[in-house]
């Protein structure tokens, strides 16, 4: 006889399929034929000061900026939004009511993604390329802590950091880096432990190269005025994908948190 699948392996049914789209697409990148035009133009230190310039973001943004980014958005207003949500997936036990935390997330991003392509395009128009970089960064993190938020976790605690940089890192590869990163995220969200021997300034400094690595030609592109509000727009585009493997991460935890 039938039986019907109840809400919560139809929900991990769609994640597993979805994070598989997402990895097998990110698996299979190529360079991009605007960044092989751009190679040659591109100063040799450009890489360097990049990398140089996310570390500091991230490093500023933990030490000092969490509380700043805070009050861009009603984190306490989450907060109970969640425990709200919670509450109503306790009675109901649905699938809609299951659907409601991810539908939270999305929204917040998708505002996020929004704000962070008008602003990369401005500052392009201007020839704001490197000075862009807190700014882009921030808007990065402030979508990651309300998708955090949104599914229930903080993340303020150094694991929470790791994982936000994991998801960073992640989000940025291609070919094997991104499985290999992926698989470190799949590590914390079954054991919830950190590795003997972490260390953040690490992490970060990978994270940092990653997205400088990633992010390298179309930061030379919108230092140029006018011209560069091509390279401004791009800063929704990698905003979308972080946006969306941290929406499938976060799920994830949470879908797995529901199972225990």
């Amino acid at each position: 006889m039938f039986q019907r699948k109840n809400p919560w392996d139809i929900e991990w049914e769609r994640l597993i399929k979805r994070e598989n789209k997402f990895l097998e697409s990110r698996k299979n990148q190529k360079e991009s034929i605007l960044n092989q035009k751009l190679e040659e133009k591109v100063p040799a230190k450009l890489q360097e000061t990049l990398d140089k310039a996310f570390a500091k973001a991230f490093q500023l943004i933990f030490e000092k900026g969490t509380g700043v980014i805070e009050k861009t958005f009603r984190s306490e207003e989450m907060k109970k939004d969640y425990q709200i949500k919670e509450f109503t997936n306790e009675i109901r036990q649905n699938r809609k009511s299951l659907k409601a935390f991810g539908k939270k997330a999305e929204t917040s991003g998708n505002i996020n993604l929004a704000v962070s392509g008008l602003a990369g395009v401005g500052m392009g128009i201007l020839g704001v390329g490197i000075p862009d970089i807190p700014v882009f960064t921030g808007f990065i993190m402030k979508s990651i802590y309300e998708i955090a938020l949104s599914y229930g976790f903080s993340y303020d605690t150094m694991e929470e950091k790791r994982f936000i940089l994991l998801l960073i890192k992640g989000a940025v590869s291609c070919g094997d880096d991104i499985l290999a990163v992926n698989r470190l995220i799949d590590e914390y969200i079954e054991s919830e432990s950190m590795p003997a021997g972490y260390s953040e300034a690490e992490q970060i400094t990978k994270t940092a190269a990653g997205l400088s690595k990633e992010l390298l030609y179309m930061k030379f592109l919108q230092g140029i005025p006018v011209v560069g509000a091509v390279g401004g727009l791009y800063d929704a585009v990698y905003m979308k994908r972080i946006n969306e493997y941290a929406n499938l991460k976060y799920k994830k935890r949470f879908l797995l948190k529901k199972k225990k």
